[in-house]
């Protein structure tokens, strides 16, 4: 069966991208950021690349997400779970499959006391500095340092805090945050962790024990006004359909729902088999560029549930049947985001269940 929408996750390029990672940063150990499903690429396949590049560790959000590597037997890197445990139940489960747990709070401490004095516990406690999203005040490490004393059982991974202005690189924030995090942690033992992708690739500050790279394994920009490409990364994930029809209109005919644009000459107009359903954003406006027989042609009239529209004048050559790149190679995510307001981030986890996930480089 031909699949309409496919998305091809190049795992060379990911293992590429965590070189990249590593000759930035190559003091600190690399924990990538496999939340998400691996931001939309497949978190089973694109953990068992990096772990065939000896990855320091593999992130994630929530226990559902590490259970699912363990059970595609990714048992040797360690998994940390960025949002900690939220039950008892999830706390001896943590212990069990041998999960880190990222700590942010007081009450996820009183989980983990719930467990017998023998559980080794793996913990990160996480600092707020100046995110205010999660994360202990920093006044609270004397009180850390205190509880870890208290269990000796626990093993300390180390301190980590996230950055909220990274990829501003005008913004005097980061350096704020890196100076405030530092200063709380003068003297107190233990590794530290401060990069995200931006972090790491602007802020040589934040390289620090730990670098926690995501977008940029997937050879996407953080930075505004850079591509992936530019900054030395590949893009790993591809993103096509095809051509289902071609049809001739003449000038001042509407297109698509609620006939919001209009044909300025008599021209061509392509159907492609692709829509909001497949994870391409409704707000895409007119003149977003995709790609058809290596030429660029311009989106037009509304995106639709399983179908979008395009211009054709710039590829005359162009069949039913022809390959549409939404994007990839030529045509960066990042600049696809740009036309729907958003980032590259959104448009990889944005893909849903009925495109066609293949992967090559395995």
């Amino acid at each position: 069966m031909t699949p309409r929408v496919t998305a091809t996750v190049d795992l060379a390029a990911i293992r590429h991208n965590l070189r990249v990672v590593r000759q930035t940063a190559p003091r600190s150990k690399v924990m990538a950021a496999v939340k998400a499903d691996a931001y939309g690429h497949g978190a089973v396949a694109v953990a068992r690349a990096l772990e065939a590049e000896q990855v320091d560790g593999l992130a994630v959000a929530c226990m559902e997400e590490a259970l699912k590597l363990r059970e595609a037997h990714l048992l040797h890197t360690p998994i940390a779970l960025l949002e900690g445990v939220i039950s008892i139940e999830e706390a001896a489960l943590a212990v069990y499959e041998r999960l880190q747990v990222v700590v942010h709070d007081h009450w996820q401490i009183a989980l983990l006391e719930q467990l017998p004095d023998s559980a080794e516990v793996q913990v990160w406690f996480k600092l707020d500095s100046g995110m205010h999203r999660l994360g202990f005040p920093l006044s609270d490490v004397p009180r850390l340092v205190a509880t870890l004393q208290r269990h000796p059982g626990w093993k300390l991974q180390g301190w980590l805090t996230h950055l909220s202005c990274a990829d501003e690189l005008d913004s005097p924030v980061t350096a704020q945050q890196i100076a405030v995090y530092r200063a709380a942690l003068e003297g107190v033992p233990g590794p530290r962790s401060i990069a995200n992708s931006a972090g790491l690739l602007a802020w040589p500050d934040a390289r620090v024990d730990w670098v926690r790279p995501g977008l940029m394994l997937y050879g996407a920009s953080p930075l505004p006004g850079k591509t992936g490409r530019e900054l030395g990364l590949v893009p790993a994930l591809t993103l096509e359909s095809r051509l289902i029809a071609i049809r001739e209109f003449a000038a001042g005919e509407p297109i698509g729902y609620g006939q919001t644009w209009r044909t300025p000459e008599r021209m061509p107009i392509g159907v492609v088999a692709v829509g909001y359903a497949d994870g391409v954003h409704r707000c895409l406006p007119s003149g977003t560029p995709l790609m058809v027989g290596g030429r660029r042609v311009p989106l037009v009239g509304r995106v639709s549930m399983d179908m979008v529209t395009v211009d054709l004048r710039p590829a005359p050559q162009a069949a039913v049947g022809d390959p549409v790149l939404l994007w990839g190679d030529g045509l960066p995510a990042e600049e696809v985001a740009s036309y729907a307001g958003t980032l590259a981030y959104e448009l990889f986890c944005g893909l849903t269940q009925r495109v066609r996930f293949r992967y090559r480089n395995g």
